[in-house]
């Protein structure tokens, strides 16, 4: 099983997972030794530190900056964490609304909190359109 899969199984929940866009990587090939690659890019799963540091050196975005700015819109982040459906696309159609970056971690499953969370462990997902817009997602991992 890859990271990438273990990720969406919930099985990695100290580490973070990000999809980097083709357009949106300078130097694919560097990453070859580090991520799997997919249809449109490149995700990488890396201890959440760490991740973190390489979200932000690869995107220029600070991801826990991001976090707070894509909480305020809710959008659908693909359930693979490769690409997103932006939530201004039908407004603005004649916009790229590509999926250049997404970030994302999992809490594990928490019944004193309740909601979502007592459900199972949840992921939270923020991704970056090429329009500019920043928009999370978040939903209980399917077991």
């Amino acid at each position: 099983m890859t990271n990438h899969a273990e990720f969406l199984a919930g099985e990695r929940p100290d580490d973070v997972l990000f999809f980097l866009h083709e357009d949106a990587v300078s130097n694919p090939g560097a990453l070859a030794d580090y991520a799997d690659a997919v249809e449109y890019g490149h995700v990488l799963v890396l201890p959440g530190d760490d991740g973190r540091s390489a979200f932000q050196s690869a995107t220029g975005i600070d991801p826990m900056g991001l976090a707070q700015q894509a909480m305020g819109t809710e959008g659908h982040v693909h359930d693979d964490l490769t690409g997103a459906d932006c939530p201004v696309a039908e407004e603005e159609p004649d916009i790229d609304h590509t999926t250049r970056f997404v970030f994302a971690f999992a809490e594990e499953q928490n019944e004193d909190v309740g909601g979502l969370y007592a459900e199972g462990d949840v992921i939270h997902a923020y991704a970056v359109c090429a329009c500019g817009e920043r928009y999370s997602d978040k939903w209980v991992v399917e077991q």
